[in-house]
Formats: C-alpha cells, structure tokens, sequence
C-alpha cells in the first residue's frame, strides 16, 4: 500500500474540487457518517454536494470535509479502504473513546491528525 506523508496529502486534497471531495466521502463512508462530521443533519445534503452541480456546503462544514478527506485518504493509502472505515466509525483512545467521526465535527483536527499518524506508524492499537 502506498504510504502517504500529511503534507503531501494536504496539497492534494487541497487541489480538488469541495464536489469532488464530497463524492469521495460519501462513497467511502455513506451520506449519514458524511452528515455527521460535517455537522448536518440532513442526511442527504452530502448526496447533493457530492453533484457537480449541486450546492457547496458552508464554510465549516467544508472545512469538516477537507480535513476528514485527507485523513481518509490517509489511513487509505495505508491500510485499505475496509480499515479506514472501520478506524472513522470505532471508538478510539486517543479521542477519548469517541469516534474520529464525532471528534472532527467537534473541531477537534489536531486530535485526529495525531490518531491517524499514530495508527499509521503502528504505534496506536486503535
């Protein structure tokens, strides 16, 4: 599996279209995990970002997006889409047991960087 470095992939997820990004998400973790970390309740507005045409989410919740984005393509890249998915919806010690899913909706980025580096490097059971 390719291995990704934060910086690299920061550059990348930076380049793409927010539609694009939504797409991604979505398809890797389903329009209701999308809505929860971007902090929506409408569990179809990522549906609808996700189309080229359709609606730009606001600013945080983009925000949400970017970031989430590259920790998904992250933990991808490394360990597979099966995992990733598994490390954004499990309970997590670094997060103090809640969900990276949960903590990027909470704004709290650093948090998750730091968990998704830790597993990556092995030195994270969780």
């Amino acid at each position: 599996m390719e291995i990704l470095t934060p910086a690299a992939q920061h550059g990348r997820t930076l380049r793409m279209d927010i539609h694009d990004i939504a797409r991604e998400l979505t398809a890797a973790l389903g329009p209701t995990l999308v809505a929860g970390l971007a902090g929506t309740k409408d569990r179809k507005l990522p549906l609808r970002w996700a189309k080229a045409d359709g609606p730009e989410p606001r600013s945080e919740a983009a925000n949400r997006l970017i970031f989430a984005h590259r920790q998904w393509t992250l933990l991808s890249a490394a360990d597979g889409d099966h995992v990733a998915r598994q490390w954004f919806i499990g309970g997590n010690p670094h997060l103090g047991e809640s969900t990276p899913i949960t903590a990027i909706r909470e704004g709290r980025h650093s948090d998750v960087a730091a968990a998704v580096e830790s597993f990556i490097a092995g030195t994270a059971d969780a």
